[in-house]
């Protein structure tokens, strides 16, 4: 389980986080600007909240008032870059090897095969990223997150460079993914359909402040009150 409690000082706000997640995936929806990738990039160390406290299984990964700050490195934290942060001048088995740096030199290649296998990239090991697709290099940059073996794992905007025929049809495929990892997952979006398709449950972040976490049928009845009261309203 995740748990972060922080605040964190931006140009146009104090970002107020407070998220605790369950078992399958839970969305942090909001507008651009509002705090979301700011509040992944808090969890994962990339930057550090002015104050709070966050954790991770019960390890603290972050604690203002104990001056407990771990490194990304050290956080078994797996991040989903929105543009995949792949190597480029290493191929698609290099980049996924790079992941696996827990395990013996000796074994890396054979987890690599099992994962090239797995992530449906079989033909592609010696692809450098500037020749693969958008739905390639996310499966690449999947298999390597899957090859670090997170605790948790963080997508943001996952599907944002994508055009919108190839995200509706790798949604359903990351979803299974993601279902097979088995931990906890946060999943950034401003997009209502593909938190619809994903979620387990929303948070949403509003100015910087998080909302209470409801379930994602109870966030789908508000979008559709919203949608028909647009409706109404244009009518009159």
């Amino acid at each position: 389980m995740l748990y972060a409690d922080f605040e964190k000082r931006l140009d146009r706000f104090m970002l107020k986080v407070d998220i605790e997640t369950k078992d399958g995936i839970t969305a942090l929806f909001g507008a651009s600007g509002a705090g979301k990738s700011m509040s992944l990039k808090c969890i994962a160390g990339i930057e550090k909240p002015d104050k709070g406290v966050i954790q991770l299984n019960g390890r603290v990964l972050f604690d203002s008032e104990n001056r407990i700050n771990l490194s990304p490195q050290k956080r078994h934290i797996g991040y989903l870059f929105q543009d995949y942060a792949l190597f480029p001048d290493m191929d698609v088995e290099q980049n996924i090897i790079a992941g696996l740096h827990h395990l013996p030199k000796s074994e890396r290649k054979s987890k690599a095969k099992e994962l090239i296998e797995r992530f449906k990239l079989t033909g592609l090991e010696r692809s450098r990223p500037s020749t693969l697709s958008g739905g390639e290099k996310q499966r690449v940059a999947l298999a390597r997150i899957f090859a670090s073996q997170p605790e948790v794992i963080l997508l943001d905007e996952p599907f944002a460079s994508l055009d919108t025929l190839l995200k509706y049809e790798l949604i359903p495929y990351i979803k299974d993914v993601i279902s097979e990892f088995g931990g906890d997952t946060v999943l950034v979006s401003h997009d209502v359909s593909e938190v619809l398709s994903m979620s387990d449950r929303v948070i949403q972040l509003i100015n910087g402040q998080a909302r209470d976490a409801i379930s994602a049928d109870e966030f789908s009845m508000i979008i559709n009150k919203l949608h028909d009261k647009s409706v109404l309203n244009q009518g009159n």
